[in-house]
């Protein structure tokens, strides 16, 4: 989630109204900085939350993994005053995802005993998280529906027009292995259904990426599994 509160939602104009109040809740809780370099983890899967993180700018991937152990990268996000840690700090539990740094990056780090006692003080921050979490829910269950009950052509396909159409929380990634861990499969299958994608004339692969070739049939090709 973000300190600044989401532009929509059933709370927005109050969220609006005290969103100082909270970053100025948040950061009175604080109790040190430190630098990470790319590579470095955030958060691990599995470990006990020990504070939250703040992230002012940089950009971090999110992954978790399965006993067998595959792995599902959720994709990478452009932080902006991104708080990590939120969902295990109010269901105390241990850390879900593993979030690592995508390159050099500031970390914000935020008591977990200052923050209890100051929610208490003005419960009616705790909006702030109830919105947030509410609609990164809402996000993370389209990723997951989509990947679960459609064919990853379908997932591809509509993840590049959701690219191109609006200003996507979540990245992928420039490595093969990665983005097919972010679709739930294998770098194999992954690259049979790219190239399927492009024997149907449905996109191009470029130094840049994959990127739409006919836009119009593509949407059909969408169409076709509604």
């Amino acid at each position: 989630m973000r300190i600044s509160p989401y532009t929509s939602g059933r709370f927005q104009s109050f969220l609006n109204d005290k969103r100082h109040a909270f970053k100025a809740l948040i950061y009175q809780c604080q109790v040190g900085t430190r630098y990470v370099d790319v590579g470095n983890e955030i958060l691990r899967q599995g470990e006990k939350l020990e504070h939250l993180y703040v992230v002012p700018l940089g950009r971090v991937s999110m992954s978790i993994s399965a006993a067998n152990g595959r792995r599902f990268q959720l994709g990478e996000a452009d932080c902006d005053y991104h708080i990590f840690g939120e969902m295990e700090y109010f269901s105390k539990t241990p850390c879900q995802w593993t979030v690592v740094a995508a390159e050099h990056l500031q970390l914000d780090i935020i008591c977990l005993t200052a923050l209890t006692q100051a929610l208490y003080l003005q419960p009616e921050m705790m909006f702030f998280f109830a919105a947030a979490l509410a609609e990164d829910y809402q996000d993370s269950m389209d990723i997951y529906t989509n990947r679960l009950l459609h064919p990853i052509t379908y997932n591809i396909a509509y993840d590049l027009l959701m690219q191109k159409e609006t200003s996507a929380a979540l990245g992928g990634f420039d490595k093969v292995n990665q983005e097919a861990e972010r679709f739930g499969t294998s770098g194999r299958v992954y690259r049979r259904a790219v190239r399927d994608l492009i024997d149907k004339g449905l996109i191009n692969k470029t130094e840049q990426g994959l990127t739409i070739i006919d836009e119009d049939k593509l949407r059909a090709f969408l169409a076709h599994y509604e």
